[in-house]
């Protein structure tokens, strides 16, 4: 697999946290997979993608989807350390629950990018709108990548719309799924989002 390493070296950026991924194949393979996604749509930069949960829902007043990624990752790494201080039969991951926070939207490049946009609003009797949402589209990017099954697993399951309904999450699923939500129900109650005509959840 052939890589943009000028787009891997925004990725890097984008993502500090993933320094602290031990783990150091699987750190590469974080990078790898953010750079792959991208190369295959007109984004550069994960900072490019449009700041929403889902397209056409409320965009984050300040702040990027490179932040979502990170701060979905946080979240999620610090419920899981907050758990296994207090129960010692709590046994997860933590570079796992790190990476699988930094991977889990792989495929937003592909729904949002506006080319694929384009071409299902001009038919969805025919692409459907979207062809596939990011959750789906993560997965193949998560596996080509090179990314463990357990990882592409949390990028197909985190969501709270519809794929992640219907599957039973793994553990560091379940601390992805339930970060992302209160990510963007956080910013909600904050008053963080910009208002839209558009109701209902905002998550991913």
């Amino acid at each position: 697999m052939k890589i943009n390493e000028e787009i891997r070296k925004g990725v890097i950026k984008s993502l500090p946290e993933a320094e602290d991924i031990k783990n150091e194949a699987l750190r590469e393979k974080v990078y790898d997979a953010w750079t792959l996604a991208l190369e295959q749509t007109g984004y550069k930069h994960i900072e490019d993608i449009p700041a929403t949960g889902v397209p056409g829902s409320p965009e984050m007043k300040t702040g990027t989807q490179a932040d979502h990624q990170r701060a979905t990752a946080l979240l999620a790494v610090e419920m899981a350390k907050t758990v296994m201080k207090e129960f010692k039969g709590f046994k997860v991951d933590l570079d796992e629950v790190l990476a699988a926070g930094l991977c889990h939207d792989l495929g937003k490049p592909f729904e949002y990018d506006p080319k694929n946009r384009a071409r299902w609003e001009a038919d969805p009797r025919k692409t459907g709108l979207p062809a596939f949402r990011h959750p789906v589209y993560g997965v193949h990017v998560a596996l080509t990548a090179g990314l463990p099954e357990s990882i592409a697993h949390v990028v197909g399951a985190h969501s709270h719309n519809r794929e992640g309904e219907f599957v039973q999450r793994s553990l560091v699923c379940e601390l992805i799924h339930y970060a992302d939500l209160v990510f963007w129900e956080l910013l909600d109650k904050a008053g963080l989002l910009v208002e839209t005509e558009q109701a209902g959840r905002q998550s991913s």
